[in-house]
Order: structure tokens, then C-alpha cells, then sequence
């Protein structure tokens, strides 16, 4: 039995030396223990590093080779750890392979199309149409899923050298916990080789949620995978489920070309999300020709000849060419071995961990969706790299859920961070809350953009920004500066005061941040 990592010993914390003997009760073999503490100093450089003599690097093995687990191996390989990820997919898991780096790949070809419908109002003339007309177009669906397809094995490729480089191990197959100091690697259900370690990251990430009632088929009845397989642009899509993934694909199939039909469960789309913010994408969806289906509950999905019928819990039917279900994720956790090394679960289905990433185990960390929380790239690689900071002795706070930053890449996105009005008012929180529209800055007035605003949420009182809502065609990237805000509890005066670039959209930020912190302030000026 290998004693738990590390092993203390009359009051010196020290990792196990290669060719250190480990008894049962965790106590290393005294012999060797007075042979480093009785060397002189004069033996060895600087004396204490004859201890050092005895070290070997911490040998931690991380399952899963997505955000969370590619970004902890860095850190470990950083930190001087002896790191192995094992994935059954390549480097960047399904984060790069399947999810996150195609859908924003798809998103990119779809923003093509809003450029050239912009176009003319710009000035550009196309030959062969009325002056300020829009030629027509065609998206050709096999070049877009190649290109697709091409830039995630590129990005996961990128990944894997960089991994490699920084002196971390890869090992293609399935882990598994044998216990909590042996991870399993199998191949087609054999034991291909088994990995002592130290500490254990579990980074498996999440599947799409299935139901018994709506079996896909890869065809006509789709999960967000299988969209990648499509050879033609669908006539009529039906896209269930009212979140984030649902809404990018509606973004993305509606530029493509098809009828669009949107069914959710509540009364507006993007029920999570900032009110006024889900209320613009909104509009724009029903502008753009999108029919929404709303307070409608799938029960069941079936295929019908060539095409597909949703049955609502109301009797209602919607059907289409194809049909794509977007119902949510689910944490990946099945034939890890976690009960048998007594890893714990909450009632849905996610690893348990506290804020530094740790489970129940002491030496077996988690991240990413995984847990179950929230389920982000972002969120996914800083579980990652904190379980490494702390595992491996640096300073490191737990993570700051109350300033997350988070992006939905719909036609304008929609960014956020930290408290939403909405989620304020709920905790009782008293916030003031400015907003500004984007049809104000000179920039959106350049690019003949008027859909999105600026919004900022401050404490009363301090002015401290404790949230925001950017909605805008490059919101992902006009977050930071409000993230920063948050991340660091700059006030609204503080914000207001950093420079920004005249014209810009981030002018926007600054000056909604002038606006709030003159609420905050009051009839009072210093």
C-alpha cells in the first residue's frame, strides 16, 4: 500500500523519494530519514538541499484532456510536477473536438452572411444587384463542416505539442480510479497500463443530456454532435430547448438559410440569462424570420418518413426536416471506479469538490462539468489550474463564482459577469443598475450596428461593480474590462477613470461607468 502524498514525519513534510520505503502506517523508513537529516551540510550545496537529493517530482495523473484538465497539466509541468493526462479523445477533449471550438468555427461562416447583408449600407455595391441590394447566397454546408472539422484537430494538435513541450505525458485511452493512488488506462476494455500516483485530477467533462423518449438518430433527430455530419443545410429545423447551445444553432441555421422553429419550455428564450438581454435576441430572432414556440414541453421526438415531430405535454405537434435537441449536459462520471474509492456525488450526478477543486478524497481533485456547476470552458480550466496550485503548496484563493464571466455567441453575443438584476433581486441584494444603449457609440454608428447595450450593476453606497451585461458583436472580448472590475471589486468610479480608445465599442463601458458612478455618488462631489 503506498502512504497518501506527502509523508509526514517528525515534523518535516517531504514527497517520497525514489528509493524511499513506505510502511503501512504512512512513516518513511528511518533509516534513510536520518541519513538525509544527519548529512552535514558541507555535502551538499547550501546543505539544504541534500534533502532534495531524496525528491522526486509529485507524479499526478489527470483524466480528461479537456480545458480542465489540458490547462491543470500546464500549471503541474509549470510547477515541476510529473504529469500524465489520459483521454479517450485528443488533446482538448470534446471542449475542442465536439463542442465549444466548432460551434464558434460554425458561428464564424454564419457571421460572414451578417457582413454581407451589412454591406451595402456601407457602400459596397455588388455587380449584377439594385445599388444597397444584397446579392443572393448560398452556404455551401460541406466547406463549412470541413473547415469545422480541420480547425478543431488543429486546435487539438496546437494543444498536444504545447503539453509535450512543457515536458507533460498524454496517453490516449480510458482511465479509470483503481485506487486512489492508480489510475487504469483501458483500450477496447483491456487493461492497457496502470499509473501510480500521487494525486489525481478527474477532468471528464459532461455529455449531451438523452432522453428514453426522443432516441437520436444522427439523421433527421440530431444531438449537438451529429450536426457536424450534415451534408446539406436543413429545410426546416426544429431546435429544442431554450439555453445557450440551442440559441447559438438558431443563430447559425437561420444565416445558413432554414426555417428555424425555436421550442421552449418558459416564455422567452434564454430564461438564465439577463432579461433585457434574452429580450434583444429576441427581437432580433423574430426579425430574422425565427418562429419560437414558447411554454411548450417536448415529451417525446420521433422520426416520420424523411423528417421529425415533437410532441408537446399539451397535445400540441411541431415538425420539420430535422430536428435538434439541445436539452443540457450531464456530468460524465460513469466507470471512473468513484465509489469504489469513495469519491462523492451530488443528486446530480456531478463530483463534489470545495472550492480549491478537492472531493472527498484528499488527494483526488475535479474540474469542469464534471462537478456539475457551472458548466464553461473558463470555469472548467481555472477548477483546473487552482487544484494544481493548491495541490502543489502556491498561494491560491477558491474560486470566485460571484465573478464568473460568461458568453453566449449568438448575432449579437451576449456577455456577462458577476450578479444579473434578476438574480439581485432574488437574493435581496440592493444594486443600482445603469444601462446604456450601443446605437449611442460612434463606432456601432460606423458599422451600422444599433442592436445591444452596456449595462453595469454597482453596490449603493461603495460603488463597488458587483456585475454587468454587454450585448454586442464582439461582447465576448468587451467583458474583460467589466470582468476585471468585478474579479478585483473596482467601483464604478474606478472603472470610469481607466482610458480607453476614442472611437471604440469599450468607450461605451466607460461611459456607462460615468453615468452609474455619479448615481452612486449622489449630490455629493468630492
Amino acid at each position: 500500500m503506498v502512504a497518501p502524498w506527502p509523508a509526514t514525519v517528525s515534523g518535516i513534510t517531504r514527497g517520497r523519494g525514489v528509493g524511499d520505503s513506505v510502511a503501512q502506517d504512512g512513516t518513511a523508513n528511518r533509516e534513510l530519514l536520518l541519513t538525509v537529516i544527519h548529512t552535514p551540510p558541507d555535502e551538499g550545496p547550501g546543505g539544504d538541499t541534500c534533502l532534495a537529493r531524496y525528491h522526486r517530482a509529485m507524479r499526478i495523473v489527470i483524466i480528461g484532456g479537456g480545458p480542465g484538465g489540458y490547462e491543470a497539466a500546464l500549471v503541474a509541468a509549470e510547477l515541476g510536477a510529473d504529469v500524465t493526462v489520459v483521454s479517450d479523445e485528443g488533446p482538448g477533449g470534446a471542449c475542442v473536438l465536439w463542442d465549444c471550438v466548432p460551434s464558434k468555427t460554425l458561428l464564424s461562416s454564419a457571421q460572414a452572411f451578417s457582413t454581407l447583408e451589412t454591406a451595402p449600407a456601407l457602400g459596397v455595391h455588388f455587380q449584377g444587384v439594385p445599388r444597397r441590394s444584397v446579392p443572393a447566397y448560398e452556404v455551401d454546408l460541406p466547406t463549412v463542416m470541413e473547415r469545422v472539422r480541420d480547425l478543431a484537430h488543429a486546435q487539438s494538435d496546437d494543444i498536444r505539442k504545447r503539453l509535450l513541450a512543457e515536458g507533460a505525458g498524454f496517453v490516449l485511452g480510458t482511465g479509470r480510479i483503481a485506487d486512489p493512488h492508480t489510475v487504469e488506462v483501458t483500450d477496447g476494455g483491456q487493461v492497457v497500463e496502470r499509473l501510480d500516483c500521487d494525486a489525481i485530477l478527474i477532468a471528464t467533462g459532461s455529455d449531451p443530456r438523452r432522453l428514453a423518449t426522443a432516441p437520436t438518430d444522427g439523421e433527421v433527430i440530431l444531438s449537438s454532435q451529429d450536426v457536424y455530419d450534415l451534408k446539406e443545410v436543413p429545410e426546416r429545423l426544429v431546435v429544442v430547448g431554450a439555453g445557450a447551445t440551442g440559441a447559438e444553432y438558431a443563430t447559425a441555421f437561420l444565416r445558413f438559410g432554414s426555417q428555424v422553429t425555436f421550442v421552449v419550455s418558459r416564455d422567452r428564450v434564454l430564461p438564465a440569462e439577463d432579461e433585457d438581454a434574452a429580450l434583444v435576441i429576441e427581437e432580433v430572432f423574430r426579425r430574422r424570420g425565427l418562429e419560437t414556440v414558447k411554454r411548450a414541453r417536448a415529451v417525446r421526438v420521433e422520426r416520420a418518413g424523411d423528417g421529425g415531430v415533437v410532441h408537446l405535454e399539451d397535445g400540441r405537434t411541431v415538425e420539420g426536416t430535422h430536428v435538434l435537441l439541445t436539452i443540457g449536459q450531464v456530468p460524465q462520471t460513469g466507470g471512473l471506479g468513484l465509489d469504489e474509492v469513495g469519491v462523492r456525488l451530488n443528486d446530480r450526478g456531478g463530483v463534489v469538490v470545495d472550492g480549491v477543486s478537492r472531493t472527498s478524497v484528499p488527494n483526488i481533485y475535479a474540474a469542469g462539468d464534471v462537478t456539475g456547476k457551472l458548466m464553461l470552458a473558463s470555469v472548467a480550466a481555472m477548477q483546473g489550474r487552482i487544484a494544481m496550485w493548491h495541490l502543489l503548496g502556491q498561494a491560491v484563493s477558491p474560486l470566485r463564482w460571484d465573478a464568473v464571466a460568461a458568453t453566449i455567441f449568438t448575432d449579437p453575443q451576449i456577455a456577462t459577469v458577476g450578479l444579473s438584476e434578476q438574480r439581485a433581486a432574488k437574493a435581496d441584494i440592493p444594486v443600482l443598475v445603469e444601462k446604456l444603449p450601443l446605437s449611442s457609440n460612434s463606432r456601432a454608428k460606423m458599422a451600422s450596428l444599433r442592436d445591444g447595450f452596456v449595462k453595469l450593476l454597482a453596490r449603493p453606497g461603495s460603488g463597488t461593480i458587483v456585475g454587468g451585461a454587454v450585448v454586442a458583436g464582439y461582447a465576448s472580448d468587451l467583458i474583460a474590462p467589466v470582468s476585471t472590475a468585478c474579479f478585483n471589486r473596482l467601483t464604478a468610479s474606478q472603472l470610469s477613470q481607466a482610458f480607453q480608445i476614442y472611437p471604440s465599442f469599450a468607450g461605451s463601458i466607460q461611459e456607462c461607468a460615468r453615468l452609474l458612478a455619479g448615481r452612486v455618488q449622489g449630490d455629493y462631489r468630492y
